[in-house]
């Protein structure tokens, strides 16, 4: 048996939760899935600015509690936080650990960057259409699988890093390198599947995303707890989460994780497999533990799923407040005129009235809330100062009208698009480099 916990499921994710794992949660294995489809794209945009940089930028903060309990309680981290720079992330780690006075080994994945082999003529798999039209290509990242991070467990480092992995990769490597699994055998790695897409987005599949006040409620959520999962050898097990932690895990939050964001439950697309999710059982042994087995698969599919990040021209954004009486007409009077001034600039501009009820409870005893609305328009423009001229619009209506409008805001981002291609794997291969750390 083996216990895999995830301590994060995205990038911005809270902290604590996978603190409090390593604490008290007697793990083996700690999954830190932190990359989106744009992370790598943004981040592959922060490193032309600065060469040491592109990895996830909460690298340090939620490594330095992470380590030195890493080394006490025995358990592993793996986790994609190397983004777009793997190698300065490893660095950085090791760096952190020798300034904490631990000595920890780290492997660093890479080979998941397939720009220069990627064809911008290659179609896309949304539309069909060439990957240089829909503008400059900043980046190509490959899924990498299971396959490349089981040289960096073989290796004994205490933490993995890696730049783009498939999501459930980062669990079923560990369950192959543990059970001494062999990658070929569809079924069980299709069930290891089922185990790592259930974990991979931590505090969903314990009531997070799951929420519902009065349909679905979930207790405790501000102290909300993440999962672990202990596995058996054919990728049977248990999910379960830290006694006294907020949440809950039931039949219904393991179904819906289940089925999250996956189109064909018969055939899921990884490098590892092609995973059939139709005999997936789910048993509900006491509170907060769930039994999951039956998953099954098909031969892992020749060509690997790239994500590429190209440029997608700049937003504009600008927003003002109406409160009180009339408010709601005197901010669409304020969207019809700016729509009328900027419609032809911008044929995706977005007008929209936000709010209702605003919430100025506690600032004057017993006043009653007040209506507020805020506007907020919204436009694309391939140049920066195109983008800009929305904020400077909505600044003017504090003088140009209509009457009452406060709290302008005005924003300009460049903005990523994401696109997805395939590549045959005879063109990508890992590589892996060993950090340690000087204590």
């Amino acid at each position: 048996m083996v216990r895999i916990g995830c301590g994060a499921g995205f990038g911005g994710d809270r902290l604590e939760p996978a603190v409090r794992l390593l604490e008290d949660g007697a793990l083996d294995y700690l999954v830190l899935e932190c990359l989106a489809e744009r992370t790598i794209g943004l981040g592959q945009k922060r490193r032309l600015h600065d060469p040491a940089s592109g990895y996830d930028p909460l690298l340090e903060r939620r490594m330095r509690p992470l380590l030195p309990l890493l080394k006490e309680k025995g358990t592993r981290i793996v986790t994609n936080m190397g983004s777009a720079n793997p190698l300065a992330a490893g660095r950085k780690i090791a760096r952190l650990a020798g300034e904490l006075g631990i000595d920890i080994t780290v492997a660093v994945v890479t080979g998941d960057d397939v720009l220069s082999v990627l064809d911008p003529e290659a179609p896309s798999m949304e539309d069909g259409r060439p990957l240089s039209s829909y503008g400059r290509i900043l980046s190509a990242n490959a899924y990498l699988g299971a396959d490349a991070i089981l040289p960096a467990l073989q290796s004994g480092a205490d933490v993995v890093i890696t730049g783009r992995v498939a999501d459930p990769s980062l669990v079923v490597a560990p369950l192959a390198h543990h059970f001494g699994w062999d990658l070929g055998d569809a079924d069980r790695i299709g069930q290891g599947t089922v185990v790592g897409h259930l974990l991979e987005c931590a505090g969903q599949i314990t009531g997070g995303y799951f929420a519902d006040p009065g349909r679905k409620d979930v207790p405790g959520l501000a102290d909300l707890g993440f999962p672990f999962a202990d596995v058996d050898a054919d990728g049977n097990c248990v999910l379960s989460k830290v006694a006294g932690t907020g949440g809950l895990i039931t039949a219904a939050t393991v179904k819906e994780q289940l089925l999250y964001e996956v189109t064909d439950p018969t055939g899921y697309v990884t490098p590892d497999v092609i995973a059939d999710f139709r005999s997936v059982r789910i048993a509900p042994l006491s509170p907060d533990r769930v039994e999951v087995s039956g998953g099954t698969g098909r031969i892992r599919p020749d060509t690997l799923k790239v994500s590429v990040g190209y440029h997608a021209g700049y937003v504009g954004e600008g927003e003002i407040s109406y409160a009180g009486a009339n408010a709601l007409a005197r901010a669409r009077l304020a969207g019809e005129a700016l729509h009328a001034r900027l419609a032809s600039q911008f044929p995706e501009l977005r007008v929209e009235c936000l709010g209702g009820d605003s919430f100025r409870y506690g600032f004057l005893e017993g006043q009653e809330p007040t209506r507020e609305y805020r506007l907020r328009i919204v436009g694309r423009a391939q140049s920066r100062e195109t983008a800009e001229e929305i904020g400077r619009e909505v600044e003017a209506l504090l003088t140009n009208g209509p009457a009452g409008g406060g709290g302008a805001r005005k924003y300009v981002q460049e903005t990523v698009g994401i696109v997805s291609a395939l590549l045959s794997r005879t063109k990508i291969e890992a590589q892996l480099t060993v950090m340690r750390s000087a204590s």
